[in-house]
C-alpha cells in the first residue's frame, strides 16, 4: 500500500455523512448492526463504529468455508480495536444433508445448487443474526455490480422486517482505500493479492487487469447472478 495523501473534499464529505447517518441510525434505530464480510467496505465501516465508540453490534457469517486470510481478520479486529465480533454458523446438519446429496462442491454444477449452498451457509444465519435488530448495515457500494447499480443509502427489508442501510453506497473504490491508509485500518491480505471482492474460499478468485470488481465471485456464473440471496430480498426505497 501507498503513503496515506491527504483526504480530498468529496471524501471528507462522504466519510461525515456516513459518520453521521451511523449515530442516526444507533440513535432511532437500535439495538441495530454491521454485517462484516470481513472485507475492505466493512472494515471502513467497523473502524468508524468503533473508533468512536457507537452502540452498534457488528458480526460476519463463518460459513465453514472462508479463506484462512479472512478468519485471521478476526484476531486482526480484537488486537487492533479489543474489540471480538460475533460469529454465526450455519446449521451442521443442514451442511451435513446437502454434503450427502450433492457433494462437498456441488455449487460448481448449477446456480440452483449453488443458491443452496448459500442459502444454508449464509442465508439462514444471517436470518438469525438480524432476529431482534431494528436495522442491519452494510458495506455494499453502487460500484461494486451490475446488481447493485441502483443501491440505495436507506431501504425497508421486509424480508427481514427491519430498516437497511448502505452508508458507503456512493463510495468509490479508492475512496475505501484511501480511508484505511489514512486511518491504518486493518484489512484482510487478499486484497495486496487481487482480490477486491472476498467470500467462501472456493467461490472467489483474485482478479485480472480491467475486470470487473465482483468478476473473481462465482467466476463460473452469469454476471446478473452474482449475489448469495443475502441482499436480493425485496426492499423498500426509504429517504434517509
Amino acid at each position: 500500500m501507498q503513503a496515506a495523501q491527504p483526504l480530498s473534499t468529496p471524501l471528507t464529505q462522504r466519510i461525515s455523512d456516513a459518520q453521521l447517518l451511523l449515530a442516526d441510525v444507533a440513535k432511532r434505530f437500535s439495538p441495530a448492526t454491521l454485517a462484516s464480510s470481513l472485507a475492505a467496505e466493512d472494515m471502513v465501516l467497523t473502524d468508524m463504529i468503533l473508533r468512536t465508540g457507537l452502540p452498534i453490534n457488528i458480526f460476519t457469517l463463518e460459513t465453514g468455508r472462508l479463506p484462512k486470510e479472512s478468519l485471521e481478520m478476526l484476531d486482526k479486529i480484537k488486537q487492533h480495536y479489543g474489540v471480538e465480533i460475533e460469529t454465526y454458523r450455519p446449521d451442521p446438519a443442514a451442511v451435513d444433508e446437502y454434503v450427502k446429496n450433492h457433494g462437498l462442491n456441488a455449487f460448481y454444477e448449477s446456480v440452483d445448487l449453488r443458491k443452496t449452498c448459500c442459502g444454508i451457509r449464509k442465508v439462514e444465519p444471517l436470518k438469525r443474526a438480524l432476529t431482534g435488530k431494528r436495522a442491519w448495515i452494510t458495506g455494499m457500494r453502487r460500484e461494486q455490480s451490475v446488481t447493485r447499480g441502483e443501491l440505495d443509502v436507506q431501504e425497508y427489508d421486509s424480508a427481514h422486517a427491519l430498516e437497511k442501510f448502505n452508508p458507503l453506497a456512493g463510495w468509490l473504490e479508492g475512496d475505501v482505500w484511501d480511508y484505511i491508509q489514512t486511518f491504518s485500518v486493518p484489512y484482510n491480505a487478499l486484497h495486496d493479492r487481487g482480490y477486491p471482492s472476498i467470500g467462501c474460499d472456493p467461490c472467489t478468485r483474485a482478479i485480472k487487469p480491467g475486470e470487473d470488481i465482483r468478476a473473481g465471485r462465482w467466476w463460473w456464473e452469469n454476471a446478473d447472478n452474482k449475489e448469495c440471496g443475502l441482499h436480493v430480498q425485496p426492499v423498500e426505497f426509504r429517504k434517509p
